[in-house]
């Protein structure tokens, strides 16, 4: 592991950066899992909505557990800090590919990035190193 540390060269020390990255790296799994059984005719199109809410509050409580375990301290406010851009890049990656209007439905969306971010961070800081 150590190896492809020292040949990337890239370390993300900013835990807000990092938890984002990780968090998107989750969705991105999450994202490919969930078409994969889409594909194979496992999962119907109706049902897509809860399952779509699950990776991303799994992908929110994993970026915020993992900005949590670089900072160290204030798990919970790094770990909100992560899951409410998370949403927010979120919003604005649907905004501008629907081109569609933003309302309170989607707005609210932030308060549940909000706390799971908030408790991942909290997790996270428990599992750093004393």
């Amino acid at each position: 592991m150590h190896l492809f540390r020292r040949l990337s060269g890239i370390r993300l020390s900013q835990p807000t950066v990092a938890g984002l990255w990780y968090g998107f790296l989750w969705m991105m799994i999450g994202a490919l899992i969930l078409s994969l059984l889409l594909q194979g005719d496992m999962l119907e199109e109706f049902e897509m909505t809860l399952y779509t809410y699950l990776v991303h509050a799994a992908a929110v409580l994993f970026g915020g557990i993992v900005s949590g375990k670089r900072a160290k301290h204030k798990g919970w406010y790094q770990g909100a800090l992560t899951g409410a851009l998370y949403v927010l890049l979120l919003l604005l990656i649907s905004f501008l590919a629907m081109d569609t209007s933003l309302g309170y439905q989607e707005w609210a969306l932030l308060l549940p990035g909000f706390v799971i971010g908030a408790i991942g961070g909290m997790i996270g800081v428990n599992l750093g190193r004393k």
